[in-house]
């Protein structure tokens, strides 16, 4: 699995694309500020962060005892790149779509 796809699925989870999104909006946290009230046992919280940084997408970083994570850009670049190369091929498909249905009004 590349690991592009390996981003994809990883974010393909609800809980993982939460934690994401959550170190995006708030910066740097502990593991156990993750997700809180989600009903998420701590080990869950440890698997889902795993698959997140096996997917690159998460770092870790040590202070004393505790594990700190945030989101890693190299990894969220990777996915934007590949939307934004798609881009040009939605838009051309919207264009001719629009196209069509203005030429069934007429």
């Amino acid at each position: 699995m590349t690991t592009l796809q390996k981003s994809f699925a990883a974010l393909a989870d609800d809980t993982r694309l939460a934690i994401v999104e959550q170190l995006i909006a708030e910066g740097e946290l502990p593991a156990g500020d993750l997700a809180p009230g989600a009903g998420i046992s701590p080990p869950a919280i440890s698997r889902h962060l795993k698959v997140l940084r096996e997917a690159g997408l998460v770092q870790q970083r040590a202070l004393g005892t505790r594990r700190l994570y945030s989101a890693r850009p190299e990894g969220l670049r990777m996915i934007a790149d590949w939307t934004n190369a798609r881009r040009d091929f939605w838009q051309g498909s919207l264009d001719r779509l629009q196209t069509a249905l203005m030429a069934e009004e007429d």
